[in-house]
């Protein structure tokens, strides 16, 4: 324990003594000698006048400090007085040496309470640590099974929702079965009876023929020698005209046949909502006229509205081509193109039947540079253009007419006639543009580009028949429409020669041949079988006359045709 003396008031304002370290209450120390230390740097800080406050006073120089008072005269100390000093020093000093045992003791309580605090205060934190933990496990573990059991929830849901859906299918597949079944029973019916007809009117011609040319004969052989060469020139010529009746005769018959097995499929077509190749084809065909001569004229005429399709038309083409073989990009995708088609504030109709016909080409351009790369890019093309097509009015007419437009009468399949939609003739080049034939300064594209490019836009188009759809599309985007094409294509021999015919048919058997096979069963192998001995036999069982042709683009098509349909019913049987 200390003990401290207050320190006299300083006699000048310029202290001439320095602090000491070591205070011994203004006593000398027993260690001290006579003499004082030399002043350190802290006291020399201490007593410089930087080291001073604000309001210390200093002097401007040394000759402006006042001379020290003098000292007062003390009178001598007495004996007394001075062993009185003497025994207070020492007492003071003894004072100052000793150690207190209370002091010790209690230094060390404290240092002892604080290492016990300390080391209760880390037990708790680590309790209250490890409770926290315990209880963020258990959140997550709540989650997780909470999380589990909505899965389950849902896939128990969707597992609902597929049986309904297949029972559906079912449902209708069966019916088209029983319709399908009743329609070619009746037609094959119509077939035997005018099979039979023909087979008895022939017989009786001939018969009736061989008549004539018997007695012919038997008065020939009456007449002269001289008479025999005029005879045998007649002869010659009269064969030749019979030759040439006959075939006329049977190229009448056949479309005498052909026009009456239309006009008696024409109640069953129109039941079942179905048309001819060459209908289907005007319909697309005058659809592209109106579009061209009514919404697009009016639209480019006016620069305000022009200007407006454009800004649409440049939202449409990137979208495009951001498509992903991904469910989620497809979606997406799908939404952004109907938010800008249709917007919260309709737009114009001329706008909008205008932005539908660039959503169609900028769908049929993405066709014919990827899908001829990438095959399985037609996928998501395919799903976007299916959705769009059964939630954009209007937009299946269009989107139909466009694909008549870029890729001919495939799409149908029909030939190009030899006048336009409505009876006129073709001027320049456009039977040409009809065909589906690109070109570039007057030059047709070549044979291998033009059927790549065709066959890369039906690929789309035969996806869209099959894809999945919350709601039926338009007749023509519906499946169908599989078999149909199927059955035209088969049923016209000038098509099947073609380059095309060939590797589109390819393309459709790679999309839905395998699926048609489980819709349609035997009458699709039947469809199969007539398609096979085209690409092996020969159509009809000509020979020479085989799927494709002979350029070696068709001849290529057509082994790829062949080794499709066998791995269909390699397939199929191995079910």
């Amino acid at each position: 324990m200390r003990y401290g003396l207050p320190r006299s008031p300083s006699p000048s304002p310029v202290r001439r003594s320095s602090r000491r370290r070591n205070s011994t209450f203004g006593l000398p120390s027993d260690s001290e000698s006579d003499f004082e230390e030399p002043p350190t740097d802290s006291d020399s800080e201490l007593s410089s006048p930087s080291s001073l406050s604000s309001d210390s006073f200093c002097y401007a120089s040394e000759k402006e400090v006042p001379p020290p008072p003098p000292r007062p005269k003390r009178e001598p100390r007495s004996p007394a007085e001075q062993r009185h000093v003497e025994e207070t020093v020492a007492a003071i000093r003894l004072r100052t040496r000793h150690h207190d045992p209370y002091e010790e003791w209690e230094k060390q309580t404290r240092k002892d309470a604080f290492h016990t605090a300390r080391r209760a205060q880390v037990q708790t934190r680590l309790e209250t640590q490890g409770r926290r933990a315990q209880r963020n496990v258990q959140e997550l573990q709540s989650l997780a099974a909470t999380h589990a059991q909505q899965v389950a929830e849902v896939q128990k849901q969707l597992a609902a929702l597929q049986v309904r859906q297949q029972a559906d299918v079912n449902t209708l597949v069966n019916s088209w079965k029983e319709q399908d079944k009743k329609f070619r029973d009746r037609i094959e019916g119509v077939i035997r009876v005018e099979e039979e007809r023909l087979r008895a009117r022939l017989e009786a011609e001939r018969r009736a023929r061989e008549e004539v040319e018997r007695k012919r004969k038997e008065e020939e052989e009456r007449r002269k020698v001289e008479e025999e060469t005029k005879r045998l020139e007649e002869e010659r010529a009269q064969r030749q005209r019979e030759a040439e009746a006959a075939a006329k005769r049977q190229e009448e018959e056949k479309e005498r046949l052909r026009r009456e097995k239309l006009d008696a499929e024409e109640q069953g077509r129109a039941q079942l909502g179905m048309s001819l190749a060459e209908e289907d084809w005007v319909y697309a065909r005058e659809t592209l006229k109106n579009l061209k001569a009514g919404a697009m004229k009016r639209v480019k005429e006016d620069k305000q509205l022009k200007s407006q399709w454009s800004a649409i038309r440049r939202q449409i083409t990137p979208k495009i081509g951001q498509l992903t073989h991904d469910i989620d990009s497809v979606m997406r995708i799908t939404q952004q193109i109907n938010d800008i088609v249709r917007p919260n504030e309709r737009l114009p109709l001329d706008i909008y039947f205008a932005a539908l016909s660039s959503l169609a080409k900028a769908i049929l351009l993405q066709a014919e540079t990827e899908v001829t790369a990438e095959k399985r890019s037609a996928i998501p093309l395919a799903m976007v253009a299916a959705r769009l097509l059964g939630t954009l009015e209007g937009f299946p007419d269009i989107f139909f007419a466009k694909l008549v437009q870029r890729s001919g009468g495939w799409p149908v399949p029909s030939a190009i006639p030899s006048t336009d939609s409505d009876g006129t003739a073709w001027k320049g080049e456009e039977r040409t543009k009809a065909m589906g034939y690109r070109t570039n300064e007057g030059q047709r594209e070549n044979l291998s580009e033009h059927v790549m490019r065709v066959s890369g836009m039906m690929r789309v188009y035969f996806l869209i028949l099959a894809a999945p759809v919350p709601q039926p599309l338009e007749k023509m985007f519906q499946l169908p429409r599989f078999w149909t094409y199927f059955a035209r294509m088969i049923g016209d021999e000038r098509l099947l020669e073609t380059a095309v015919a060939a590797e589109v048919l390819h393309s459709a058997l790679d999309v839905g041949g395998m699926e048609a096979k489980f819709i349609w069963g035997n009458q699709w192998v039947k469809m199969l079988e007539l398609l096979y001995e085209g690409a092996t036999t020969g159509i009809g069982g000509a020979a020479g006359k085989l799927v494709g042709g002979q350029t070696p683009e068709g001849k290529a098509a057509r082994v790829r045709v062949q080794l499709q349909i066998e791995r269909i019913m390699q397939a199929t049987s191995l079910r």
